[in-house]
């Protein structure tokens, strides 16, 4: 009986101008927050965006349009964290993804939340 050969599994980035999540976690349990090194401030708003300098405009937009705090930003993943009260971060992440949308046409996903 013949083996199968191992599969092999292979990521590869595909160019695009996405955003691929925007998420608002309402009421994060405090492991959470210690996990992320950050201050228990209410919500918790996460973006992931490529290309991934993008998340430098998303950072700056968001902290622009609501009282949020950009509590982490990753230019080489195009991650961005956000926290602040529940309506401050929802506010702030419609902001990013209308503005991404309609001044640099990028496809967006709705907001989340949890």
């Amino acid at each position: 009986m013949e083996e199968e050969a191992p599969r092999r599994v292979i990521e590869e980035s595909v160019p695009g101008k996405q955003v691929t999540l925007a998420h608002v976690i309402a009421s994060p349990i405090p492991e959470v927050y210690e996990s992320l090194g950050i201050e228990a401030t209410g919500a918790i708003g996460i973006l992931t965006i490529s290309p991934v300098e993008a998340a430098i405009i998303a950072a700056d937009v968001a902290g622009k349009s609501a009282g949020v705090e950009v509590d982490f930003l990753d230019r080489f993943t195009g991650s961005v964290l956000i926290s602040g009260d529940v309506q401050s971060v929802e506010v702030a992440l419609k902001a990013v993804v209308t503005i991404l949308e309609e001044k640099l046409n990028y496809d967006i996903v709705p907001v989340s939340k949890t």
